[in-house]
């Protein structure tokens, strides 16, 4: 529960703005959120597959290769997101066939990923989907990264043909999202975790931020929960996809458009900020839950470290 919202200029300036926002989210497919990995909209459809790895040639060939075209979208990605890092190339060629390697590489040149692509013909396009996992199936960290395409034979890596041509191949993934997105800060000590209530301690830690502000999935997974109770007002539960956490949404505007069992990807749209249940004040009451999860075994821990590191470079 927060004690002191938002100022003055935020609850007018800033309510009617995201207000919009937030309507957009619902109305229109892919508005506020499609350049960051988000969701289209709030239950949208499912994220296309990632491409498969394939396997290398025999007897690669060795032609001599041209970039003639290169795009990289999203500039910013999510693990688990809606949309994901995704490559679109076009390669020149003096022979009719060739095969071709494509590496995700880290901000220090080290391969984290790879794909082969056998026969491939000059002059068409060719896409590439990176789900975020490393080569052994884990997350990878955060951080930038980029696309590197060159023949499976060795030899010098593909460059485009020219300097109007020449495209960042890079962007950057991470593994959660702020939940709050818009203006907001973390209040006081009584908005912090384990600050006193009456007869018991506060278990997460609270956003402030003007009501119908977007909130979205920090960790993409299977709803848990959604409803409304007196104290949480509308709140939804997800089941983090590769943490072992349950995270808690509370006071909610509306009740969550996504209903229990659903699937929610990693920013998301989820709902807006709101002040129902037992809240003094506009403001998502976040919580982090352990194994086995909220309210089925698991204990809450202090949310604040970790909404600091995605506040950062959200």
């Amino acid at each position: 529960m927060a004690r002191n919202g938002p100022g003055a200029w935020l609850r007018l300036i800033g309510t009617a703005i995201v207000a919009v926002l937030a309507a957009l989210l619902v109305v229109l497919p892919g508005a506020a959120t499609a350049t960051t990995g988000g969701a289209a909209s709030p239950g949208g459809g499912k994220s296309p597959p990632p491409s498969p790895s394939g396997s290398p040639a025999e007897e690669p060939s060795a032609g001599a290769l041209t970039l003639t075209f290169a795009r990289t979208a999203p500039r910013t990605s999510f693990f688990y997101g809606y949309r994901y890092p995704h490559l679109h190339f076009t390669i020149g060629s003096d022979q009719p066939q060739n095969d071709l390697r494509i590496d995700v590489v880290d901000a220090a040149g080290e391969v984290v990923q790879t794909f082969f692509r056998n026969d491939v013909a000059p002059n068409t396009t060719t896409t590439i989907r990176w789900d975020g996992t490393t080569a052994d199936g884990r997350p990878a960290p955060n951080g930038r990264y980029r696309f590197r395409v060159g023949p499976q034979s060795g030899g010098p890596l593909a460059r485009p043909s020219s300097t109007s041509e020449t495209t960042s191949l890079g962007f950057a993934l991470y593994r959660f999202a702020f939940p709050v997105a818009g203006p907001h800060d973390f209040g006081g000590p009584a908005d912090r975790f384990g600050a006193p209530r009456a007869g018991h301690t506060h278990q997460g830690q609270d956003v402030l931020a003007a009501c119908d502000t977007p909130l979205v999935a920090a960790r993409g997974g299977t709803v848990q929960y959604a409803g409304f109770e007196a104290n949480a007002g509308n709140y939804i539960v997800i089941d983090g996809v590769s943490t072992g956490f349950d995270m808690v949404y509370m006071h909610l505007r509306e009740p969550s458009p996504l209903k229990k069992g659903m699937t929610v990807r990693t920013g998301q749209p989820i709902g807006v900020v709101g002040q129902t249940g037992d809240a003094t004040a506009c403001h998502l009451h976040f919580e982090i839950w352990t194994a086995p999860g909220w309210y089925e075994g698991g204990h809450p821990i202090d949310p604040l470290p970790f909404l600091e590191r995605w506040d950062r470079y959200s």
